[in-house]
């Protein structure tokens, strides 16, 4: 009995950090869920990997749904970047296979707190005026060339990738901040059911009780980050997502090193 309250209590956090990540900064929920089963629960890696993906996936697409709704989704436009970024994947998940994944995790989360701290002291401010006024052929050539960055750091490092996704929709292709996060979770959600469709066909079904809950627990608390960042201002939006970059980073940083 203990251990099943043990276990909901750490898919509880888990899941609320997973969450409020995915709603308010198009964060990928298996770079928190991940190290949070792995560390306090003692699933297994690949396993607790899998769970984070499948979380992602319906906590992205609620979230999407919900910027959906107040006009802060761009699917015509995000195709290529979303074609691309699962194409390169697999080549970064390839060049992975070579080196020492913990390197490569430390590595991400550090270039993640620098990236959450350009978001607090230089928040985006773009218009979709400034969108709108790239031609087509160069919007389609940037998301190309950003999938194809943002594609193999998904591969290569296994997280992060709903936050580089951020940074390339508003530093590369000019998005406005909310068009910004409702466009890359929408892509996250399909690049976490390819990831956690292939962790379930190569290592199996992970155990169906803190697959459930986080599932359940992501999913709820996406919903309401997304909510209240779909009505807060473009400033406060940025400095939230770096709140939340920063946070993460050091959080996982701290379970994997300490």
């Amino acid at each position: 009995m203990v251990d099943i309250l043990i276990k909901i209590l750490v898919c509880f956090i888990a899941g609320a950090g997973a969450g409020i990540g995915t709603g308010f900064a198009g964060m990928s929920a298996a770079a928190v869920i991940g190290p949070m089963l792995t560390t306090f629960l003692g699933v297994p890696a690949y396993d607790a990997v899998g769970i984070g993906l499948i979380s992602d996936v319906l906590a992205s697409l609620v979230s999407a749904y919900t910027y959906k709704k107040s006009g802060n989704l761009d699917i015509k436009n995000s195709l290529p970047l979303l074609v691309s970024v699962l194409m390169v994947t697999m080549i970064g998940s390839f060049v992975a296979s070579f080196l020492p994944e913990q390197a490569m995790s430390g590595t991400m989360q550090i270039a993640l707190i620098i990236i959450g701290l350009r978001f607090i002291l230089k928040p985006v401010n773009k218009t979709r005026e400034q969108l709108e006024a790239l031609s087509p052929k160069n919007r389609v050539i940037k998301a190309i060339i950003g999938g194809i960055f943002v594609g193999f750091i998904c591969g290569f490092v296994g997280a992060g990738g709903g936050m580089m996704l951020l940074l390339v929709l508003t530093s590369f292709l000019g998005y406005p901040m909310h068009l910004a996060v409702g466009t890359s979770v929408f892509i996250m959600a399909f690049t976490a059911l390819t990831g956690g469709i292939s962790h379930f066909m190569i290592g199996g079904v992970p155990d169906i009780l803190s697959l459930v809950l986080c599932v359940v627990f992501t999913l709820l608390w996406a919903r309401i980050a997304a909510k209240i960042a779909n009505k807060s201002n473009a400033k406060t939006l940025n400095r939230v997502v770096g709140v939340v970059m920063i946070v993460t980073s050091i959080v996982i940083l701290a379970v994997n090193y300490l």
